[in-house]
C-alpha cells in the first residue's frame, strides 16, 4: 500500500494538545463571561443555502465563500457567523424573548488567500443583543463592558477599547455637504494608523474629489484627542447645527458615562473620531479593541450598533448591537509574539496515576477517588518499567505523579510527586486530591503572560 504524506491545507490551524489546551481556556473564559451576562448560548449549521448566506453578500462575499451543489441543493459554508444569526432571529421571531441575548464561539469558512495570520477555516466569538423594533443605549454601554471583563480574563491590562459613534460622523460630514462622499471619505480615514495624515489628505483631494478647505476641516476634527471629557467638550463645539450629529453626540455621552459605570477604568476606553468599522452595516456605537504594546496586531476585537439585523428575512425592524473576536487569529498572533503564558498548565491531566504493582484494582480505586474531587486524572495503564513510565509523565508535562506501589498499598496512602520541584509526599487518597487541588490553585491561570 501506497504511504500518503500527510499534510494540513494551507490557511487551516492544527494544534498540538498543549497549545490545544490554552486555546481551549480562552474559549472557556469566553463562555463564562458571556454567560455571567445573561448571554444564551447558540449554534447554527455550518452549511446553509446559498441564497441565505448570499442576501447581504455579492462581491466579495461571493467570491470567498465556499459554495457546492449536492443534488438541486445549492449550499454553501458559512462566511460569518452575523447572517446565520439574522436567518435564525427571522426563523423563530415568534418563539424568543426580546431583546435576545446570544452568544456563539464556532467555525467559519472564507476562500480568501491564505497569508500569515489569515485563515480559511477560523473560530468567532460574537455576542449580539437583538431589540423587537427598539433597543436602549444602555446596551450600547454593556458591550463595551463585556470586552473588558473578557480580556482582563485572558490576563491583559494594557489594552484600549476605542468607542465612536457613526452618527456624529455622518452628522459632521452632513455639515460639510459631503454625504454622498461619506462613504468614501470613512474608508480613506480609516486608512490614518496604516498610511498617515498626510497620505490621507492626499487621497481625500485626489480621490474623493474634496477641496482644500473640507480636506483640512476633516483632518481638524478627527485629530481631536485628550481624555474622553476633553473630546466630547471640544465635539460640543458642533452640536447643534446638524440633528443626526447631536443625537450620536448624546449616545456617546450615555455610553461614556455607563461605561464608567459598569467598572471599566478610563485606560481601558477611550473616545476616537476616526474609528467607523463596516460603512453600511453600523449605524451607531462602534468598537475596536487593540493591545497598546503590540499595534501591529490590529484590532482584536470589534462591533457596533445596527438598525436592521434581519430585513432580508422578516419584514420587521430588528435591531441589535455585537461584537466579534477572531479566536484563531488572536490565538495566533498573541502566540507569535510570545504572549502566551508559559506557566499556564497545559496537561491533558491533573495528575498520572502510575500502579507499581501487575494488580491494577488499587490504582483505579486512587484515581477514582482523586476525580472524584474534580480533579482531571489519568490512569497510565501500560506495563512498562518506571523509568518509561515516568519519561511519559515528563513528555506529558502533568503537574503531579501519583506513584501506587506494594508498600503504599499497604500503608494504605500513595506518593504523590511534584513534576515541577520533584518533592514527593506519602498520603492517604482523599488527602492527595485535597494537597494536588490546592497547589494547582496558586498556580497562575492567566491564559496571557503581559510583558
Amino acid at each position: 500500500m501506497e504511504i500518503i504524506k500527510p499534510r494540513t491545507l494551507s490557511g487551516f490551524m492544527e494544534l498540538l494538545p498543549g497549545k490545544q489546551i490554552r486555546f481551549e481556556k480562552m474559549m472557556e473564559i469566553l463562555r463564562t463571561t458571556y454567560a455571567s451576562y445573561g448571554f444564551a448560548p447558540l449554534d447554527t449549521p455550518v452549511i446553509e443555502d446559498a441564497q441565505i448566506l448570499l442576501a447581504k453578500g455579492g462581491g466579495e462575499t461571493e467570491k470567498q465563500i465556499y459554495r457546492f451543489t449536492k443534488g438541486d441543493s445549492d449550499l454553501a459554508l458559512r462566511f460569518d457567523l452575523t447572517v446565520p444569526l439574522a436567518k435564525y432571529v427571522a426563523l423563530h421571531y415568534n418563539e424568543l424573548a426580546f431583546p435576545f441575548r446570544r452568544f456563539q464561539i464556532s467555525k467559519v469558512y472564507r476562500g480568501e488567500r491564505a497569508q500569515r495570520g489569515r485563515f480559511r477555516e477560523f473560530y468567532q466569538a460574537d455576542i449580539d443583543i437583538i431589540g423587537d423594533g427598539k433597543l436602549d443605549i444602555l446596551n450600547e454601554a454593556e458591550i463595551p463592558a463585556i470586552i473588558y471583563k473578557v480580556f482582563r480574563g485572558f490576563g491583559l491590562s494594557r489594552f484600549q477599547i476605542r468607542v465612536n459613534n457613526r452618527k456624529i460622523l455622518n452628522g459632521f460630514y452632513a455639515m460639510l455637504g459631503l454625504s454622498e462622499k461619506s462613504g468614501d471619505i470613512m474608508r480613506t480615514v480609516d486608512k490614518l494608523d496604516k498610511i498617515g495624515a498626510e497620505k490621507v489628505k492626499v487621497i481625500l483631494l485626489e480621490d474623493c474629489g474634496l477641496n482644500e478647505e473640507q480636506a483640512d476641516e476633516i483632518l481638524k476634527f478627527i485629530a481631536i484627542t485628550g481624555t474622553n471629557a476633553e473630546v466630547l467638550t471640544a465635539l460640543e463645539g458642533y452640536a447643534g447645527k446638524n440633528e443626526m450629529f447631536d443625537q450620536g453626540l448624546a449616545e456617546l455621552k450615555a455610553v461614556t458615562a455607563n461605561l464608567t459605570a459598569f467598572g471599566v477604568p478610563e485606560a481601558n476606553f477611550a473616545v476616537d473620531l476616526t474609528i467607523a468599522r463596516g460603512l453600511d452595516y453600523y449605524t451607531g456605537t462602534v468598537y475596536e479593541t487593540t493591545l497598546l504594546d503590540h499595534p501591529e496586531i490590529g484590532s482584536v476585537c470589534s462591533g457596533g450598533r445596527y438598525d436592521n439585523l434581519a430585513g432580508y428575512y422578516i419584514d420587521k425592524p430588528l435591531p441589535g448591537v455585537g461584537i466579534s473576536i477572531g479566536l484563531t487569529r488572536l490565538f495566533y498572533v498573541l502566540d507569535e509574539q510570545g504572549l502566551l503564558n508559559p506557566a499556564l498548565p497545559s496537561a491533558p491531566a491533573d495528575a498520572l496515576v502510575l500502579p507499581m504493582t501487575e494488580n491494577p484494582a488499587a490504582a483505579i480505586a486512587v484515581a477514582e477517588t482523586i476525580r472524584s474531587a474534580g480533579l482531571r486524572v489519568q490512569l497510565y495503564g501500560e506495563q512498562k518499567k518506571f523509568k518509561q513510565k515516568m519519561a511519559y509523565a515528563n513528555k506529558l508535562e502533568v503537574p503531579f505523579a501519583v506513584l501506587l506501589g506494594e508498600d503504599e498499598i499497604a500503608e494504605g496512602v500513595c506518593s504523590v510527586k511534584n513534576m515541577a520541584t520533584g518533592e514527593q509526599v506519602k498520603l492517604s487518597p482523599a488527602d492527595a486530591a485535597a494537597y494536588i487541588k490546592n497547589a494547582l490553585a496558586q498556580t497562575d491561570c492567566a491564559v496571557i503572560l503581559e510583558k
